[in-house]
């Protein structure tokens, strides 16, 4: 179980969801030990936010525990949406972890947001990879047959005509590290929701996940854009940590989930 997540479903406000699906990593794969990574290295963080004057466990935060995939990627894919939409209609706001960041497309689909933000390395717009359309890398492109508006902050890596639809078309904004922290998460919208790929961060800061790309996010602007953005928000994921480092990956993830969670809460008792 996560720390802290005690709470009964019947009395949830949030739900952990673990999604350990590690089918079309590219690179270096490990993505199945991510929910159980996450849970190990939050056993040491403080269950208060001085941010926020609240308490982890306090906040109705329940674990679901891991939904394990099978074989096929496309039914795992319809169950976990499934499941994630069960948890929306209990007016219960699900936190996924990944698990590869194929598993997105689950989440985007049960809650139908209108704005799709992502913390991300790669611009993820392919419409297919190596013949397989629920690839890793085509997380993007699935979030805007939903999403009106795709977000993708961090970006520094993409094929040539995922660049060109970035700069040419309005539903796609990518913006790269450096300017991240100037980035103005004003929407008009009324539904968003937040990805968070690890990779987007340095891999000094973060080298345990799938595709590392230097030159990336530090940490502290990350745990910003997840604190300012989390009011709006239908839901949330943390993706694509593995087990390839000594628990620098898993840590940052862990906490910037706590921090969503903070922030959502704070954000819902001020509305």
């Amino acid at each position: 179980m996560f720390p802290g997540a005690g709470a009964d479903r019947g009395d949830a406000s949030y739900a952990i969801v673990g999604a350990p699906l590690d089918v079309s990593t590219t690179f270096r794969p490990g993505t199945r030990f991510g929910p159980r990574r996450l849970s190990h290295v939050a056993e040491s963080f403080s269950d208060y936010d001085q941010y926020t004057d609240q308490r982890f466990t306090d906040l109705g935060v329940h674990d679901h525990g891991e939904i394990r995939p099978g074989d096929d990627a496309a039914e795992y894919l319809q169950f976990l949406r499934g499941t994630l939409a069960d948890y929306a209609d209990e007016g219960v706001v699900a936190l996924l972890v990944g698990g590869e960041h194929t598993v997105t497309v689950a989440g985007v689909r049960a809650l139908d947001p209108d704005v799709y933000v992502c913390l991300d390395a790669h611009l993820d717009l392919r419409e297919s990879y190596a013949g397989n359309p629920l690839n890793h890398a085509t997380v993007t492109h699935h979030a805007l047959q939903v999403a009106d508006e795709a977000v993708i902050l961090g970006a520094r890596s993409g094929s040539e005509d995922g660049w060109n639809r970035a700069e040419t078309d309005d539903s796609v904004t990518a913006i790269p590290p450096e300017e991240v922290p100037d980035w103005d998460p004003a929407f008009d919208a009324d539904r968003v929701y937040l990805s968070v790929d690890v990779d987007a961060a340095d891999p000094g800061f973060a080298p345990g996940t799938g595709t590392p790309e230097p030159f990336g996010l530090e940490p502290r602007t990350m745990h910003d854009v997840v604190r300012e953005v989390a009011p709006a928000c239908v839901g949330f994921d943390v993706v694509e940590v593995n087990d390839r480092d000594d628990g620098q990956a898993p840590a940052l993830a862990a906490k910037l989930l706590r921090a969503f969670v903070f922030a959502h809460a704070d954000g819902a008792s001020e509305s």
